[in-house]
């Protein structure tokens, strides 16, 4: 398997920083339908009480709740698409990690702070206070050095793992769909 090096990983910050603060696009689409297995769709739907659908979050539950129930504040995880990008190599590999959004968007909490919301297509997202870290399983597929990339400062400062959100408002999205922050389900102005 190769794993990017250290140096590898600190000569993509730049290209990592220069993601746009607002106006980004939805790069891929991956769903977990079980442990271990990963769909890329073009298009799919969010739902408020399911997440994406046909991802495995709300079965699967969450062993950070007290009764393994999912965890709503959980319900998507989004990341920066050229973090994954630099950190996968082969294009093929980036749904490996196991996140269900990949966006060309500055995830960074100066950007994304929690209760920022995204719409994305017809739905819209928000960001919410749970952190998103690497796991075990993470570090297996993409190695040593990038599990201690993202808990680095610049990592951390990048949120280069990504976020976590809930859906707000349920509706279809797609690949190529343009990513902006939302008050109420109206963009900012540009």
């Amino acid at each position: 398997m190769d794993h990017r090096t250290t140096v590898e990983l600190t000569a993509g910050l730049d290209h990592i920083r220069s993601s746009p603060a607002d106006g980004g696009a939805l790069v891929l689409i991956a769903t977990r339908p079980i442990p271990g297995e990963r769909e890329e769709l073009e298009t799919a739907r969010l739902g408020c009480d399911l997440g994406l659908v046909g991802d495995g979050w709300l079965e699967r539950g969450s062993r950070h709740s007290p009764d393994g129930s999912a965890e709503i504040d959980r319900q998507l995880t989004i990341v920066n698409a050229r973090a994954m990008a630099l950190f996968a190599g082969d294009p093929a590999r980036r749904s490996l990690a196991g996140d269900q959004l990949y966006v060309d968007l500055d995830v960074s909490s100066d950007n994304l702070p929690p209760g920022t919301q995204l719409g994305i297509g017809e739905a819209v997202v928000e960001v919410t206070t749970k952190p998103h870290t690497g796991c075990a399983k993470f570090t297996k597929r993409f190695g040593l050095d990038v599990t201690r990339f993202i808990n680095s400062p610049d990592g951390q400062t990048l949120r280069v793992r990504g976020i976590n959100a809930r859906v707000v408002q349920s509706g279809a999205i797609a690949v190529g769909d343009l990513v902006r922050k939302v008050v109420l389900g109206r963009s900012f102005p540009a």
